[in-house]
């Protein structure tokens, strides 16, 4: 079988407006060593693709990081699957909080160097000295404690919609740069019991063993993050501690975790938390847009962008040419708009 897709979007995205099933959106992520990613993620991607799978997979030779989208009526064999595999075998699934069943639309399962970019060159850091982990009880307990600090590994954008009270953000738009800068932030608090939490867990338990590597003691990291937070404290009726949306990496581009709306619309100023990207596929920005907005500027970022989206497609496609879109898709920081 074709073990990659050759369909167009247009097509994968139409067949997924059609589909008659619901589905599951699930994320999870397991530190392991894989001697040959290549043909894991070739074994993993067959089998999902059975399964009708859609979502995002990284492998890499330290483990795997998946958000997926699964039909209901598979999922028991997708769990199976992922059974199967040893090192995955009863492998916590992140449910998804807010779930409209139109996360993604194709399957994607990447080789990567890292699944988690971290800029860690050090031969000694292990992930295996790792934080202590915390569930939503015990995080909420901890926090009550003036001697803990609890730190957001997440990036500044998915800070500015949503995070947890007292939450301390680490002001960067990549986790390469977050980890020295948390380890300077908190180098004159090191007896303090530190939390580190991101979306799902993967990055905050890397955090919290470069913590450890760099000599802090009490460190912890909360299981699942945000969203085995958010299903936990539902559950087992706990308040809830965290403020707003959680950004999420997929076509959602979030989840109503608390009803309160902590951001602000990048162009009107109003309250509002619904991330967008620009209209423009020029530009593609990622930036937060209310209703209002929306409907002035067609779907852009700014009169600018308005204007070429307003050009016959033939002169768009002309001016698009050459532009490098990655480096703009989250560059709106909050510390550097006008």
């Amino acid at each position: 079988m074709v073990l990659h897709n050759r369909l167009s979007a247009t097509e994968l995205k139409s067949r997924l407006a059609t589909e008659t099933f619901q589905r599951v959106t699930v994320s999870f992520y397991q530190y392991a060593k894989i001697a040959d990613p290549q043909v894991f993620r070739n074994q993993l991607y067959e089998a999902l693709f059975q399964l009708h799978v859609f979502g995002r997979i990284y492998v890499a030779h330290e483990g795997i990081n998946a958000q997926v989208s699964i039909p209901a009526h598979h999922f028991e064999e997708f769990r199976q699957h992922l059974d199967s595999i040893s090192f995955l075998k009863g492998i916590r699934l992140n449910v998804a909080v807010d779930d409209n069943g139109k996360s993604f639309w194709v399957l994607k399962v990447k080789v990567r160097e890292k699944i988690v970019a971290d800029g860690i060159t050090d031969p000694a850091f292990d992930m295996a000295n790792r934080g202590k982990y915390v569930n939503a009880k015990e995080f909420n307990e901890l926090t009550e404690d003036p001697d803990t600090v609890i730190i957001d590994m997440r990036n500044h954008y998915e800070f500015e919609v949503g995070h947890f009270d007292k939450a301390l953000e680490v002001p960067s738009s990549t986790f390469r740069e977050q980890l020295p800068m948390a380890v300077d932030m908190m180098k004159d608090q090191k007896e303090k019991n530190i939390i580190m939490y991101c979306t799902g867990g993967i990055r905050c338990e890397k955090a919290s063993a470069y913590m450890l590597h760099q000599g802090f003691k009490n460190v912890f990291h909360l299981e699942g993050g945000i969203i085995e937070y958010a299903n936990k404290a539902k559950e087992w009726g706990l308040p809830n501690k965290f403020r707003g949306k959680n950004f999420v990496f997929d076509e959602r581009l979030g989840e109503r975790i608390s009803d309160e709306v902590i951001s602000q619309c990048h162009q009107c100023g109003e309250p509002c938390d619904d991330h967008t990207n620009c209209a423009n596929e020029g530009c593609h920005l990622l930036f937060i847009q209310c209703a209002a907005c929306a409907a002035k500027y067609n779907g852009c970022c700014s009169e600018e962008c308005t204007a070429v989206l307003a050009l016959p497609e033939e002169e768009q496609a002309e001016m698009r040419k050459g532009i490098d879109k990655g480096l703009m898709l989250f560059s709106k920081r909050k510390w550097d708009r006008s």
